[in-house]
């Protein structure tokens, strides 16, 4: 080996080295999955997601499959959960304590009795006219629909066949988002927030 040789050795090693651990390293697709749902703020469909990382359904649900045992292993305190028709990264319930600490709660984010009672009825029974939940609640819901809509939580879905074709409401994605379900599907049956009997 030739003293030119010898003083080119470690420079290459180097190089080598330095190619290995690169930060500008080509990303998995599986990383691409991860960064991209780590940087949305609302849950993705799986359409969205194929059509940004440019891959099959099959492999967008493989990659958050994989992502997932990763998580689980690591004993992170995340998961890509299935939300509100697509999927997001969320902290485990567990860690909710600490997290309620940390977060505070926006007071145009809250709920009053009046309020949930109108959104459970809207949720139950959409699509609904104004002039049901009424009668349900009682009193004039004029008030408090416009709140919720104002939050994101109901919106006009459309008007109903009956003499002055008034408007129907429905609930919307981020209602979806806020109480943590994937679909309608998956609110608690009637029969399960009856009280049970005294």
């Amino acid at each position: 080996m030739t003293k030119e040789h010898e003083e080119n050795t470690p420079i290459q090693t180097d190089m080598q080295e330095q190619t290995q651990f690169s930060p500008d390293a080509e990303p998995t697709v599986e990383s691409v999955v991860e960064a991209v749902l780590f940087a949305s703020d609302e849950p993705l469909s799986v359409a969205r997601l194929t059509d940004i990382v440019g891959t099959s359904v099959k492999q967008i649900r493989q990659h958050i499959k994989n992502l997932n045992d990763k998580y689980q292993a690591n004993n992170n305190a995340f998961r890509i959960e299935e939300i509100a028709g697509g999927y997001q990264i969320l902290t485990l319930s567990s860690y909710n304590p600490w997290l309620k600490k940390l977060l505070r709660v926006r007071s145009d984010s809250k709920l009053s009795p009046a309020s949930l009672e109108t959104l459970a009825i809207i949720a139950y029974k959409q699509p609904v006219i104004r002039a049901d939940i009424e009668v349900i609640r009682g009193v004039a819901v004029g008030e408090v629909t416009r709140s919720l809509m104002y939050k994101g939580l109901v919106k006009i879905v459309g008007r109903a066949e009956v003499l002055g074709r008034p408007m129907l409401y429905g609930t919307t994605k981020k209602f979806l988002e806020v109480f943590g379900l994937n679909t309608l599907k998956d609110l608690p049956k009637i029969e399960e927030l009856k009280k049970p009997p005294s």
